[in-house]
């Protein structure tokens, strides 16, 4: 088992860089190891009666920055926030984009499957929108930065599959290669105000992306 990932820590958050393959928080269909366990476990050890509570989540195979707040007032405050929360990604995907910079908006709906997909019609889906610019290309694959404008479900894997540009490793929406093993997702970037100060974090590339890219 590795050992947790700590980027930065203070009496009032706990920032951790994910691994892919781990869930942030376990369903009520999945019992098994998360990232919520593993902060809780380090807050306790700390001090038994520490606690902690979850802001927001990843999804399993992204890797990438998750940040916990130390109590329930520091999570309701920066939840309160988050829609105005800077949150940028790398990602790599099958293909050339065809533009080297863009921005990306459908509305989103999620079917009983739970899969999220692109609907034409206004009034059943909500709006995502997901800016990308081109870092980095093979002739098989792009490097990404992505910049997302909304906090939709899946929006940049369902967005990126709709213009034929699937992220690797991500067979739910249509990806064809799996050179890393997992999902070529990673939140690198979360930056917010408080007060008159900007908190911003970041991490580098993870290091199985330089197997593709020199980076």
């Amino acid at each position: 088992m590795k050992k947790m990932n700590i980027v930065y820590e203070d009496k009032e958050i706990l920032v951790v860089n994910k691994e892919a393959g781990m869930l942030t928080i376990a369903t009520d269909k999945e019992k098994v190891r998360t990232l919520y366990h593993e902060a809780s476990t380090y807050v306790k050890k700390q001090y038994p009666k520490n606690k902690i509570f979850v802001v927001h989540r990843l999804d399993k195979d992204t890797s990438g920055l998750v940040i916990f707040a130390k109590t329930e007032q520091k999570k309701r405050k920066l939840q309160y926030n988050w829609e105005n929360t800077k949150r940028e990604y790398y990602c790599i995907v099958q293909g050339k984009m065809p533009k080297k910079n863009d921005v990306l908006k459908s509305y989103l709906i999620e079917d009983k499957s739970l899969k999220v997909y692109s609907t034409k019609d206004k009034r059943k889906g909500v709006l995502a929108v997901t800016e990308y610019e081109v870092l980095k290309e093979t002739t098989k694959y792009s490097l990404l930065k992505i910049k997302i404008k909304t906090g939709r479900k899946n929006q940049i894997r369902v967005q990126l599959s709709d213009i034929g540009h699937p992220i690797i490793g991500d067979k739910k929406y249509n990806s064809k290669t799996n050179p890393l093993k997992r999902l070529g997702l990673h939140a690198y970037l979360i930056e917010y105000k408080e007060k008159d100060k900007q908190i911003c974090f970041t991490t580098s590339y993870p290091e199985d992306f330089k197997k593709i890219f020199t980076i």
